[in-house]
């Protein structure tokens, strides 16, 4: 989890981004009504929240207007670079300059209904919800614009339930959103249950038969919630 502290500001806004940030989220994440375990949730950004693949071939077509380019209908497997350097060596360098560059994040718009959603699921009771979302190794531009762009979307206060990390796996959830298949590292057995969350480049793929998907933020998430909470009850 990265924490920023001290004098850390957001957008030149003169306020520091995060007040009292472990003792608030440590209260949040602990902390149970008499009613039952809290349930929390892990939420990913790109790709789940965040339009990625559509900011990604809007942008690298008006940057590259001559290249060949792969439709949202054609992608396949979910590095956009590696399937971009399958057309043709140096694209792939090309693609990782779309997402490297100023603005790029910060440009994506949400998916439909996906802040709506996250804001009802904050409000549930004795649930906790944390968008997770791992940030590029170029780091330039990437850790800023997610920060503001969660700000941007759910507002100053939600960015004390931000995580930025590199590995999921080291995460403590009980459900995990993402559009990744195969999320892997440190941990071969998370705490979280991965559901997957169904994009252009995984929408062809067989899922197990205990494996959760949405389809999309229109489909019965609640009911996916519900489940785990009585799972775990």
């Amino acid at each position: 989890m990265l924490l920023w502290f001290g004098s850390t500001r957001l957008l030149g806004r003169g306020r520091t981004l995060l007040r009292d940030p472990v003792k608030r989220i440590c209260v949040n994440m602990s902390s149970s009504s008499p009613s039952g375990k809290r349930l929390r949730v892990l939420v990913d950004m790109d790709g789940v929240l965040a339009d990625f693949e559509g900011g990604f071939l809007k942008k690298y077509r008006a940057r590259y207007p001559e290249e060949p380019f792969i439709s949202l209908e054609d992608r396949r497997g979910f590095w956009v670079s590696a399937q971009y350097g399958q057309l043709r060596t140096d694209l792939c360098e090309k693609a990782m300059s779309i997402w490297e560059s100023k603005d790029f994040f910060i440009d994506l718009e949400p998916l439909p209904g996906g802040v709506e959603a996250v804001k009802e699921m904050a409000q549930m009771e004795n649930t906790d919800v944390f968008i997770c979302t791992s940030p590029i190794k170029h780091y330039k531009h990437c850790p800023f614009e997610k920060y503001a762009w969660v700000e941007k979307h759910f507002g100053h206060d939600f960015l004390e339930h931000v995580i930025l990390t590199r590995d999921k796996t080291l995460i403590t959830g009980d459900i995990l959103i993402d559009d990744k298949p195969d999320i892997l590292g440190v941990e071969a057995k998370p705490t979280w249950e991965h559901v997957l969350f169904t994009a252009c480049h995984n929408k062809h793929l067989q899922t197990s038969a205990s494996q959760k998907r949405l389809l999309s933020w229109s489909d019965d998430w609640r009911t996916v919630l519900d489940s785990k909470r009585q799972a775990g009850s």
